[in-house]
């Protein structure tokens, strides 16, 4: 253990240039313009599979490639390890919010800021990075590897899952690793066991055929954003509970163990505040922000739009209002379920004078898995040893649809160790990793092969 982290304090400056190589790419999934960057950056990948040990391949789906790789040397006695990642980003606007080029990687107090840095270039880097440290110690690995780093994550992942049901049995493992995820805070290292789902929707009210003037018409015909703001108001009440009938059915509680053990968490409630810069905090009443966070379901109006938004005054009643708005969930809720109780809603509260569509634009389940799995445990002791810190189990409040699409189809449960911090700004400018978690994702990420390995 000594010679390979030995390998990887002497390897520092190699796998710095290395990531930002990588970050330097603008692969950026969402923009057409892009879409030769995003292969490259594909190609980038396969090519440090290779230098890692690995045998990889591009393949190419519908949409953007996938990069596969694999070293299945250790045996059948040995484990196989899926590990999953992204390589494509979010597009970086605004540009000017940026303190330097979102695709120029800088380092500034510790941390490398770039578009991708934390999400999700250098957290998937540190297991290829972990496996090439092994095989240059050691020759080999202690337990067989197959790595899926693909190009559509931040757009839906929409070619993983038939990629996925392709290649089933080419992909079969014991467990999915994935860093896609954040620690608790700085020294605090800490596996996610569970994640929210998701479901999206864009609602549209239509009233009068045509924009008509507000004084001739104004209190005689129906005013579609009036109808839509009072439809947004009327699905929560001044308590942050939701009122679509039957939302919470299925809701599953939180044990008393997981609300001590949340409890301990040292968790900074006026800081978290102030980085959100809200004047105060509120949620669903009678529960904790971590609770609300992690382990309660939420509907958020995400955008509103409708007659005159431009500068100065247009007396007009508008014909159409639309809003964006989603629900994250929590186990076990589904989201078709969820979706048609929406609807049905909907239908029940929107008035005769207005026409309605609801447009169910997509979703991702919820998940949650044992903390007590062997493969848990061995995440948590190299994370230990690797930062220091006793490892905690938490919740993450965001989705990872292609957690479940893992379950689903290959019939195997992931391992979260995310590497990133929740002061990183993921899709935001200025994203950023620290370097003390980068290399300490890679020791992290050797270790855990060593921990989940039979002779461990």
């Amino acid at each position: 253990m000594n010679e390979l982290k030995t390998y990887l304090e002497e390897h520092k400056d190699t796998h710095l240039d290395q990531l930002k190589d990588l970050l330097s790419i603008p692969s950026v999934s969402t923009d057409p313009e892009r879409r030769d960057d995003v292969r490259r950056a594909a190609q980038w990948v396969k090519e440090a599979m290779e230098a890692a040990g690995l045998t990889a391949r591009i393949d190419d789906t519908p949409g953007h490639p996938i990069v596969y790789g694999e070293r299945l040397n250790a045996g059948a006695d040995a484990p196989t390890i899926l590990i999953y990642g992204h390589y494509d980003v979010q597009p970086p606007d605004p540009l000017e919010l940026w303190d330097s080029g979102p695709f120029e990687p800088t380092i500034r107090d510790g941390k490398i800021v770039a578009r991708g840095a934390a999400d999700d270039k250098g957290q998937f880097l540190t297991h290829i990075k972990a496996l090439e440290a092994h095989m240059a110690v050691r020759g080999e690995l202690p337990v067989n590897v197959k790595v899926l780093i693909e190009g559509e994550e931040e757009i839906g992942s929409k070619n993983l899952a038939p990629y996925l049901e392709a290649h089933k049995e080419a992909l079969a493992s014991d467990v999915v690793v994935i860093s896609d995820t954040h620690m608790f805070a700085p020294g605090v290292p800490s596996i996610t066991y569970g994640l929210r789902g998701l479901t999206y929707f864009e609602l549209e009210i239509e009233g009068p055929d045509h924009d008509l003037h507000s004084g001739l018409y104004g209190g005689g015909v129906a005013n579609p954003i009036n109808v839509l703001c009072d439809v947004i108001a009327r699905l929560k009440d001044d308590s942050g509970r939701i009122q679509i009938e039957g939302f919470y059915d299925d809701v599953r509680d939180l044990t008393d163990e997981e609300r001590a053990a949340w409890a301990t968490l040292p968790f900074d409630e006026e800081g978290f505040r102030a980085e959100a810069g809200s004047e105060q905090l509120t949620g669903e009443a009678g529960f904790t922000t971590l609770e609300r966070l992690w382990a309660r379901p939420t509907l958020d109006c995400n955008g509103v739009v409708g007659g005159f938004t431009g500068e100065g005054a247009k007396t007009v009643l508008p014909s159409v209002a639309r809003a964006k708005f989603s629900c994250r969930l929590v186990p076990d809720q589904d989201p078709r379920d969820i979706e048609d109780k929406v609807e049905a809603h909907l239908a029940r509260i929107i008035p005769d004078s207005v026409r309605f569509k609801l447009t169910r634009m997509h979703g991702g389940q919820p998940v949650i898995v044992s903390t007590e799995s062997d493969a848990i445990q061995a995440a948590g002791r190299a994370l230990t040893e690797a930062f220091g810190g006793e490892t905690v189990m938490i919740r993450g409040g965001g989705s990872i649809p292609v957690v479940a699409d893992f379950k689903r189809i290959l019939g195997v449960d992931s391992v979260l160790m995310g590497f990133g911090l929740p002061d990183d700004r993921l899709h935001s400018p200025n994203e950023k990793f620290d370097l003390a978690q980068y290399f300490g994702g890679i020791l992290a990420a050797a270790l855990f092969l060593d921990e989940i390995a039979p002779s461990a």
